[in-house]
């Protein structure tokens, strides 16, 4: 992992859409002042999103997403509108192109975007005569409206100066409310098969920057060696940040006076909706025989003899509950289309992904009555020590 990069999942995801051949992929271009998106006169040279993660000056680290044209009615043009769906759920800043006056699809978008903060870009204005400017105006009255020419790289400044309005606010930090300069911060980190060679994974990294940012004093230790270090310093850890994987080893061997959370809920917190995830796990208690679950692990990494969401979670519920528990994994930045067939779904930290996405995942499975938690809250559940851990 490169330390100086900015993460996907910490980026302002930006989303341009529209129908085809808008010049979607040209803007891009022609915004980022570099080629990242395919430009043809041909119908549909964009069939998959494009990603570009750049910094944008005074916007900062952002993912450019390119998407396929939303008019193409073709049997191709419905997996591309999923596609295109599937980016929705993570824009944080929608940009919707438009180069005609014929806008019954941009409206249908702009119903599916309806809590997205959006812009509304005339495009191709050095064709367009002002009566079609005027005239697709008018039918976005309601919304940020502004003009460009990506051929003649026009307006570019004017998107970048609205795009600034519309960022979202910086996320609360991992550790907000959990740490004080100086206090002293403990890692344990396992090392099994499962880690990654010669590397930390995301939330570790993470959580390393900030503490340091902090001022806070912050080792890291792995399971067999944690009763080592605590016999070594004189002071026990303000604060101890386990893998889930070892809650119950971990809690069973800190000191009384250490508090005690883990990667994952501090991640399910900081882009999540903590309390909605411990309401979800209270739906385990009423699994039985023939029950189904879902394991919504975001990454694709290939799964490990030891891999928390493949392998270890499933072990825990039937084993805990019952073993004729029905468990589905899904892996991906893709939420699965069939979720009301799910008595509950355990979503994975989310490290990988921006909280736009982690909460359209939420108010999904909410607005279907499917109870979701978060991994590190479903293993201090199995566990029994969910009461005696940090938020």
């Amino acid at each position: 992992m490169d330390l100086n990069k900015t993460n996907s999942g910490n980026r302002i995801h930006i989303g341009f859409f529209g129908k085809v051949n808008a010049g979607k992929s040209s803007l891009i271009n022609a915004f980022a002042n570099r080629e990242i998106s395919i430009v043809s006169d041909i119908k549909g040279t964009t069939t998959d999103p494009v990603y570009k993660s750049m910094e944008l000056k005074n916007l900062g680290p952002v993912l450019l997403m390119d998407t396929p044209g939303i008019s193409d009615e073709t049997e191709l043009g419905v997996e591309r509108l999923k596609k295109t769906n599937e980016v929705i759920d993570k824009t944080d800043i929608a940009v919707i192109v438009v180069s005609d006056e014929k806008v019954y699809s941009e409206k249908e978008l702009l119903n599916k975007l309806d809590n997205t903060p959006k812009i509304i870009v005339i495009n191709k204005v050095d064709k367009l005569t002002e009566e079609q400017i005027f005239n697709i105006k008018n039918q976005f009255i309601d919304e940020k409206v502004i003009e460009v020419s990506a051929k003649n790289k026009m307006g570019m400044e004017l998107l970048l100066e609205n795009l600034l309005k519309f960022a979202p606010r910086v996320n609360d930090k991992l550790f907000d409310g959990l740490v004080s300069e100086k206090n002293y911060v403990l890692l344990v980190i396992p090392q099994d098969i499962a880690a990654p060679k010669n590397r930390l994974i995301l939330p570790q990294v993470q959580s390393i920057r900030e503490l340091l940012d902090k001022n806070a004093i912050v080792s890291m230790v792995k399971l067999e060696e944690l009763q080592d270090v605590l016999k070594l310093v004189n002071k026990s850890p303000d604060l101890i940040v386990a893998d889930s994987s070892v809650f119950l080893e971990v809690y069973n061997k800190k000191p009384l006076d250490s508090r005690l959370t883990s990667f994952s809920v501090l991640f399910a917190k900081l882009k999540g909706d903590i309390d909605e995830y411990l309401r979800g796990v209270e739906a385990l208690k009423n699994l039985k025989s023939g029950s189904k679950v879902l394991i919504a692990e975001c990454c694709t990494h290939a799964p490990a003899e030891e891999d928390i969401g493949r392998i270890k979670i499933p072990k825990l519920i039937k084993n805990t509950i019952n073993p004729n528990i029905l468990i589905d994994v899904n892996s991906g930045f893709a939420f699965p289309d069939n979720i009301s067939e799910y008595d509950v779904i355990i979503q994975c930290g989310g490290c990988m992904l921006n909280s736009k996405n982690i909460n359209t995942r939420i108010e999904k499975a909410k607005e279907l009555g499917v109870p979701i938690t978060n991994y590190g809250i479903a293993i201090a559940y199995f566990k029994g020590i969910l009461d005696k851990i940090e938020y």
